[in-house]
């Protein structure tokens, strides 16, 4: 066990090594030169201070990203073979003698002691982005946003385990499935519920205080042949510089969001491509593919999960202190393999939604016409966003749902214009 456990550690120094190398070393993100001089160029609506602000900052974000989940799977494995986990069951074991009570309060531990050690990742999260000017909220606010999440997550994620365990209790063979059915339900009501319950716990949601702007959101909606009725604002400035508008929630509970930092660091024009932009969304139904999507990948993943647990305790649950699946001490293995899944596929994920960003895009300029207003308001948005306009290769796969803002900013620049070919 000591040879793992020095093993796995000198294995993630190792790997952090290795990714801070090419992050900070290996990788080339200067500007190709077709791109010099183009909307795209960086140079061109940046200043010095801003391109090394943006570059210092992307790198340390990446960094953490790459480091996080690496540090996620650590920790799993090491309640695991030490016998943590194996520890805290007995004690909710003793605490109770109904099954669904005795796995609420493992995962009440579970999760505390988990979110205890990531804290100081996500801390350190938080004061990158107060340093570099993008967050503005005092610690005290960050930390009772972080305790919302906290709690919403246990409660939501403790109820899919005790679902998920008493399913694995009742059929071994088949529990993936009946969970995958009643994920769909689930599914549907939380992306439902969303838009109205869940964020409104975080900010300050109320219909746009421009009228006139919104006048022109709406004529912009119902040339689309959307039926809205209100472009949402949310209160993000006391948090944020940052700026954001979003499409989210399904049937009549959709709803286009705009930042109040958006609002005002905008022209009309540039706000309206972002809500054309947003509309796409929802003519091309995006929220709806992607709600469907998931369903999907959720079947996937539970059937791999199934297979992978039932190899894993067989062969090593000695090891891990775990003598069959049915027990909840092997929660901790559940959401290691549902966290690697889950990092293997995010290319696939992010593929497809650059691809909706793109057709959204697409929609934008149709609808509005404004190439010009289109490329203003991406470069604003790299600006205040300190935005990476050229990531490297494996930094766009894993990390960007987005196109990354050099390709983004030459496809508006150059959407529908006119070829000139050489003669």
């Amino acid at each position: 066990m000591r040879k793992t456990i020095v093993a796995l550690i000198v294995g993630y120094i190792l790997f952090g090594a290795a990714i801070g190398s090419y992050l900070f070393f290996l990788t080339d993100t200067t500007i190709p030169e077709q791109y010099r001089g183009t909307a795209a160029d960086p140079a061109t609506f940046m200043d010095e201070r801003e391109l090394t602000l943006s570059q210092d900052y992307a790198t340390v974000r990446n960094l953490l990203f790459f480091l996080s989940t690496p540090y996620e799977w650590v920790l799993l494995f090491l309640l695991l073979i030490v016998g943590l986990s194996r520890k805290i069951k007995v004690w909710s074991e003793a605490t109770t003698r109904f099954r669904s009570l005795q796995i609420l309060v493992y995962f009440f531990w579970f999760s505390l002691l988990t979110s205890i050690l990531s804290f100081p990742l996500k801390w350190y999260g938080y004061s990158a982005s107060k340093k570099y000017g993008i967050n503005v909220q005092p610690f005290s606010n960050w930390m009772k946003d972080y305790m919302i999440d906290y709690w919403i997550n246990f409660l939501l994620t403790g109820l899919i385990v005790i679902v998920l365990y008493t399913l694995i209790q009742r059929s071994q063979k088949r529990w993936w499935f009946y969970a995958w059915l009643l994920s769909i339900p689930f599914t549907l009501f939380l992306t439902f519920i969303q838009p109205v319950v869940i964020a409104p716990l975080y900010n300050d949601f109320y219909p746009l205080k421009d009228k006139e702007l919104e006048a022109k959101i709406l004529a912009l909606a119902d040339e689309a042949g959307i039926p809205a009725e209100h472009v949402f604002e949310v209160n993000m400035s006391e948090k944020t510089n940052a700026m954001n508008a979003y499409v989210t929630g399904i049937a009549g509970n959709s709803r286009i969001v705009l930042w109040d930092t958006t609002i005002e660091k905008l022209s009309d024009d540039e706000v309206l491509f972002i809500m054309a932009h947003e509309m796409g969304h929802y003519v091309k139904k995006h929220i709806l593919f992607g709600t469907v999507g998931y369903i999907f990948v959720t079947l996937v993943g539970l059937f791999l999960i199934h297979k992978m647990m039932n190899t894993i305790v067989t062969r090593w649950g000695h090891a891990l202190h775990i003598k069959n699946m049915q027990e909840i001490s092997s929660i901790p293995l559940f959401f290691l393999l549902l966290s690697l899944l889950s990092f293997i596929f995010l290319p696939i994920n992010n593929t497809v939604s650059r691809m909706h960003e793109l057709e959204s895009d697409k929609y934008a300029i149709e609808l509005t016409g404004d190439n010009t207003a289109a490329v203003m308001t991406f470069q604003k948005l790299s600006k205040t966003n300190l935005s990476e306009v050229n990531p490297p290769i494996l930094v766009k796969i894993f990390r960007y749902t987005h196109p990354p803002m050099l390709d983004r900013l030459h496809f508006l620049e150059s959407y529908g214009q006119p070829v000139i070919e050489d003669n």
